[in-house]
């Protein structure tokens, strides 16, 4: 949600409608975003590359921004050749925050009857495995929106917060929850109830980043992770995404009934007999995602 006092009011256009899935593909290219750069990285094209292109208001999140950035999550999820995605911003800030000024004349009706923010949420539906790449301020909302990925990697001068409570609000968009589980109760409270940001190193130790490197090979990085992850069988790595996140929701014998459930379902793919076959003919796996 909220993070500097001070950003600059959206540029408000017209809402897009919901594209076809060959319609999303061609809307990856970024020829047509106003807010984003998005393209195809990797040496086999099998990395989606989002980056938020905002810089004069520090990437704050607008409406238009975070519409633009469902439709480019849209475009690579359904994208058969991507097998994992790059969320970045610039080299000064992440994010700094949602937009102020947008949401500063909301009442509690309108927030209430629109389900305001609730649209934030795709990042965190997305199946494929995402990778946050974190240059600068994650403040409020962009600490929130790198929190909904999977992987977090910072460069050395990131900084994290959710500022909120200076702007008497409270985090929205679920940094009360994700934060807390990420780094504990002890940390999450000082952060949401002071404002105060903490560093990358203080990050990673916290457990709420996984690895740091300088700022100008951050993006480099995080790509080559997501190369790596996108060499593997995408439904596979579904499943294990899927495994992962329900540890954040369910109890531990819940947790281990649906691991083995979706273990038990691995069998039934050609993925994991290819793979088992490979490694036993001591060759490389040659996944074909069925």
């Amino acid at each position: 949600m909220a993070a500097l006092r001070v950003l600059l009011p959206c540029v408000r256009g017209p809402l897009r409608p919901r594209l076809g899935c060959a319609a999303l593909r061609a809307f990856a290219s970024g020829a047509d975003f106003q807010y984003l750069i998005t393209e195809k990285k990797g040496k086999d094209g099998n990395v989606g590359l989002i980056q938020l292109n905002r810089p004069k208001a520090l990437n704050a999140l607008c409406n238009g921004l975070m519409m633009e950035l469902n439709q480019a999550l849209d475009a690579f999820e359904e994208d058969p050749a991507v097998g994992a995605i790059v969320l970045t911003g610039g080299e000064k800030a992440f994010a700094a925050g949602a937009d102020i000024k947008e949401m500063q004349s909301q009442t509690f009706q309108d927030c209430y009857s629109s389900m305001f923010l609730s649209h934030w949420d795709r990042l965190a539906r997305v199946k494929k495995p995402v990778i946050a790449a974190v240059n600068g301020y994650a403040l409020g909302g962009g600490c929130e929106l790198a929190m909904m990925c999977d992987i977090i990697y910072a460069g050395e001068k990131a900084q994290f917060a959710q500022p909120e409570i200076l702007l008497g609000t409270i985090p929205g968009a679920g940094g009360t929850q994700r934060l807390t589980r990420a780094v504990g109760k002890s940390l999450a409270m000082e952060m949401v109830l002071t404002g105060d940001r903490i560093s990358a190193r203080d990050a990673k130790q916290a457990g709420l980043v996984s690895k740091i490197f300088p700022v100008e090979t951050l993006v480099e990085e995080a790509i080559r992770c997501a190369e790596k992850i996108a060499s593997n069988s995408k439904i596979i790595a579904a499943m294990a995404k899927e495994s992962v996140n329900a540890a954040f929701e369910m109890t531990l014998t819940e947790g281990n009934k649906l691991e083995k459930k979706l273990f038990y379902s691995t069998f039934a793919t050609e993925d994991r007999k290819e793979g088992m076959t490979a490694f036993v003919e001591k060759r490389k796996a040659s996944f074909k995602d069925q």
